[in-house]
C-alpha cells in the first residue's frame, strides 16, 4: 500500500506521527468511452463556455455560483490562506461509546500506520482505547475539506473513519411515517420468527459479488472468441398478496436452507442391525421363522374381510 498522507494524532501533549492508507478499495470492472466501430478512446477538451477556446489545466480555477447566476471565481491562493488547523493533524476532541454513533455517519475508512519514534506512543494509546471500549472522536482535513472522525482500533491497527457532518444526512420525510398501519399480532409474531430462523454469525468471506464475476466471464469471452452465454436469471416476484402466508412460506424455505445448508451430523447405526449382530445365529433364525409364519397368517385374514363387507 502507499500512503496518501502523512500527519500526526494529537492526543492532549502527546502527537503521534502517522502516515494513512486507503483501507478499502472498490472492486467494480472499469471501462473507457470508445468509438464502437474502431475502438479508439474518446477524449473531451476543455472548451471555455464564453469564448469558445480551449483552456489548458494551468489556467482553470475554482468557481462558485451566486443565485444570480454570477460566478465568484476562487483560486489557490485564496484556499491556502484559510484557517484550517487540523491540515497535518488529527486531533482527538473527546471519547464515548460506539454505540452511540449511528452509522449513517460514516463515510471512508483509512489505516493509520506509525511513523518514526512514533511506535510507542501508538500502542499505548491503542492499547488504552481498546481496555476503555471506547472509540476516539476526532477532526482531520483531508483534501482540504475538514472532516468529523472515529478513531477505534481493528486487528492491532488504528482505524480512522470520516464522518459526514450532522447537516449533510438528509431527513427521512416520508408519508408513510404520519399513517397508521395495522400490522396484527400474529403477523409480527410471523415476522419475528422468520428473522429467528435466519439468525447466523456474519462471515463475509461467505459472500461474493456475482454480477462482477459474470462481467468478468464476458470480457473474457470476448477476448478468447468464444460464444457468450447469458446465465438465467430467477423472475422477480411480485408484492405478496397475503401477508401471513407469505411470511410462514418464508420461514418454512429458510428453515429448509438451514438444514440443507447444516453440516451433515454423523449417523447412529441403525438400533435393529445392532441387536441381531448381538444375537446367537439360531435364535436369530427362529424369530426369521416365526415372522415368515406371521406374514403368511395375514393373507386369509384380509380376504375374509373382504368377503364379510
Amino acid at each position: 500500500m502507499r500512503s496518501i498522507w502523512k500527519g500526526a494524532i494529537s492526543f492532549g501533549l502527546v502527537t503521534i506521527p502517522v502516515k494513512l492508507y486507503s483501507a478499502t478499495e472498490q472492486k467494480d470492472v472499469t471501462f473507457h468511452q470508445v468509438h464502437r466501430e474502431d475502438g479508439g478512446r474518446i477524449k473531451y477538451k476543455r472548451v471555455c463556455s464564453v469564448d469558445g477556446e480551449e483552456v489548458p489545466y494551468s489556467d482553470i480555477a475554482k468557481g462558485y455560483e451566486l443565485a444570480t447566476g454570477e460566478v465568484v471565481v476562487l483560486t489557490d491562493e485564496d484556499f491556502a490562506d484559510l484557517p484550517l488547523t487540523t491540515s497535518r493533524r488529527i486531533d482527538v476532541l473527546q471519547f464515548t461509546p460506539a454505540e452511540q454513533i449511528d452509522p449513517i455517519y460514516f463515510a471512508k475508512a483509512y489505516y493509520l500506520e506509525p511513523e518514526g519514534q512514533g511506535a510507542k506512543p501508538y500502542v499505548l494509546l491503542r492499547d488504552a482505547l481498546e481496555r476503555s471500549g471506547q472509540v476516539a472522536i476526532v477532526k482531520v482535513a483531508l483534501r482540504q475539506r475538514e472532516s468529523l472522525a472515529t478513531l477505534r482500533v481493528r486487528d492491532g491497527v488504528f482505524v480512522l473513519e470520516t464522518m459526514l457532518w450532522p447537516d449533510e444526512v438528509r431527513e427521512a420525510d416520508f408519508g408513510f411515517l404520519e399513517e397508521d398501519v395495522d400490522v396484527r399480532p400474529q403477523e409480527l409474531k410471523m415476522a419475528e420468527s422468520l428473522i429467528d430462523t435466519m439468525v447466523a454469525d456474519f462471515d463475509p468471506t461467505e459472500y461474493k459479488d456475482a454480477y462482477r464475476e459474470a462481467l468478468q466471464e464476458v470480457i473474457e469471452a470476448k477476448v478468447a472468441g468464444r460464444e457468450v452465454v447469458a446465465a438465467e436469471t430467477p423472475a422477480e416476484q411480485g408484492p405478496a398478496v397475503d401477508l401471513m402466508a407469505a411470511l410462514r412460506a418464508s420461514v418454512e424455505a429458510a428453515k429448509r436452507e438451514r438444514e440443507g445448508t447444516a453440516p451433515a451430523r454423523k449417523k447412529a447405526p441403525a438400533k435393529p442391525a445392532a441387536k441381531a449382530d448381538a444375537e446367537p445365529a439360531g435364535k436369530a433364525a427362529a424369530k426369521k421363522a416365526a415372522g415368515d409364519e406371521a406374514e403368511e397368517d395375514k393373507a386369509p385374514r384380509k380376504r375374509k374381510t373382504r368377503r364379510s363387507a
